[in-house]
């Protein structure tokens, strides 16, 4: 059966689990009728499932409960569900906001997984949810030859300056967009929600029509308690696009500032700030980050490094994924101009940095995608300091000179990319919400002792528009296609919300990124040969 008839269509619950050798409570579960059957009677599945950090023989199942209950999975290599395999997943309690997910192993490499995802009632094996239908692919084995091409998708900023769910535009259309095109991994390149822009039932637009929302109370301020950060994410589920995606489409997800609240890092003051009665940013972020622990389809790392974001996710013989986290290393935002390393120009922080430097050497993969949360080369400013000099939220610093300040970081991640004769170096961004192809090249650049690449960067995905931001020439960046929103903070009904897809095909190698809109026009194409080492 084809994966998208196979998802559209329910299976009654007496159907979920088939075949002999079951645990005794689900083969109760399935071969007695349901002892109670109204919805308001058991707990449900709210926020559908997705799956995330999927490799060639391990997946993330994700969901999220209605009330405390406990997860059952069933998955197969059939849409039929033939051959299944059954396992008892967590219990999901309230005090996790019902959310939980399994960590499936020993998964076939190279293959398309149909799951479907149960709850059964701590009470009765009678008392059950309605089966909830998922499907995800699995990469091909790193050390095998490549048989099939690998397509991604990519954005960020969801639900960003007051823009939320509207149905009567469709939602969050761009979502079913990316879905369409059916790729093998969808990466979420952060501000996954923004905890601190409320969303109002209405905004009145620039040509005098309204913008009419969704609104629940955890959105309708800007988050402070850890319910209102769970709520920011509930919200986003609610929305049939963004629950298709994630059902059918692998996730990759990683944070950047939205999570918590504006631009923040250890500087951050919010004395001066209304809307917020608890200033303390420290604790903001402890429970922004765990809300998103809650909700991300991601694999953690276990007690020591329970909240680490940046990984490294391989799929197969054409692309490796390395996922950074720019935000939970950095120093805090100054004026950005300090001619030597210190913590204080600390961006993504030296035990990230070797990392990735290592990692991008043990690389066998074709391709490095290198999945970041912010631009290198443009300008973002974040108000002023006590000195009135310009304060940088990201690397570059409002200078076109030498490295200074968190440059002299990028200089040193650029120049040990070029020392270990590492190729095939792309980068994959969003943050600023546009779209935009940038060139690096050290025949333009300040700083030269670094070998070409590109980035290419997009968004956002519901937000307003903004754009473009200016560009720095520390590394010789070339803006070479851009198109923004013509005025700032534009509505997601005027267009101007965007995706990228990249593709790598298996005969040849090469790597196609094209930059799509919301209606998934394809506005620019770049492809990239790969380079020998």
């Amino acid at each position: 059966m084809e994966r998208r008839r196979f998802l559209g269509h329910g299976l009654s619950t007496s159907a979920l689990i088939t075949g002999a050798g079951l645990l005794p409570a689900v083969l109760r579960a399935q071969t007695a009728p349901a002892a109670v059957t109204r919805d308001s009677a058991r707990a449900l599945l709210p926020s559908g499932v997705q799956s995330g950090d999927v490799l060639a023989n391990s997946a993330i199942v994700w969901a999220r409960a209605s009330r405390d209950a406990r997860m059952w999975l069933e998955w197969s290599t059939t849409a039929s569900f033939a051959q299944s395999t059954q396992l008892r997943g967590p219990d999901l309690l309230s005090s996790s906001d019902g959310t939980g997910r399994i960590d499936l192993q020993g998964l076939p490499a190279g293959q398309d997984i149909f799951y479907r995802v149960m709850l059964e009632e701590f009470a009765s094996a009678n008392v059950r949810s309605p089966a909830v239908q998922g499907h995800f692919r699995t990469p091909l084995a790193a050390t095998g030859a490549a048989t099939r091409p690998f397509r991604l998708v990519w954005s960020g900023d969801t639900a960003g300056q007051g823009f939320g769910i509207n149905e009567a535009f469709g939602g969050m259309r761009i979502y079913e967009q990316m879905r369409k095109v059916n790729p093998d991994v969808f990466l979420h390149s952060g501000d996954t929600i923004y905890a601190d822009g409320p969303i109002p039932a209405e905004i009145k637009l620039r040509d005098g029509t309204m913008w009419k929302n969704i609104v629940t109370p955890e959105v309708s301020k800007v988050a402070e308690t850890l319910n209102e950060f769970r709520g920011r994410h509930r919200y986003n589920l609610m929305d049939a696009n963004v629950r298709a995606l994630g059902s059918e489409v692998a996730q990759i997800w990683q944070w950047d500032d939205h999570e918590v609240t504006n631009n923040y890092s250890d500087s951050k003051d919010l004395t001066s700030n209304a809307a917020y009665t608890e200033k303390n940013i420290q604790l903001l972020a402890a429970r922004g980050q765990r809300a998103f622990m809650e909700y991300a389809p991601m694999r953690n790392f276990g007690a020591a490094e329970h909240q680490r974001v940046y990984r490294v996710l391989p799929q197969g013989p054409l692309a490796d994924i390395f996922v950074l986290d720019m935000r939970s290393y950095r120093g805090p935002n100054t004026h950005n101009l300090q001619t030597t390393e210190s913590a204080e120009t600390a961006f993504l922080g030296r035990p990230q940095l070797q990392w990735l430097i290592e990692g991008l050497k043990q690389s066998k993969a074709t391709w490095k995608l290198i999945a970041a949360d912010m631009p290198i080369g443009l300008f973002v400013p974040d108000g002023k300091d006590a000195e009135g000099r310009p304060v940088w939220e990201a690397v570059a610093n409002g200078e076109h000179g030498s490295p200074k300040g968190r440059e002299l970081e990028m200089a040193r991640l650029l120049k040990g990319i070029k020392d270990a004769g590492i190729k095939n170096v792309v980068w994959l961004t969003a943050d600023v919400h546009y779209t935009a192809a940038h060139h690096y090249s050290p025949d333009r650049a300040q700083f030269q002792d670094f070998d070409p690449f590109w980035e290419f960067v997009s968004g956002p995905l519901n937000a307003g528009g903004f754009g473009p931001n200016d560009a720095d020439k520390t590394f010789g960046l070339d803006v070479v296609y851009s198109k923004a929103a013509p005025h700032q903070n534009s509505a997601p009904s005027e267009g101007y919300q965007f995706f990228g897809q990249l593709d790598i095909d298996h005969r040849s190698k090469a790597l196609t990124v094209v930059l799509k809109d919301l209606d998934g026009k394809s506005l620019y194409t770049k492809t990239l040969e790969p380079q020998r080492a």
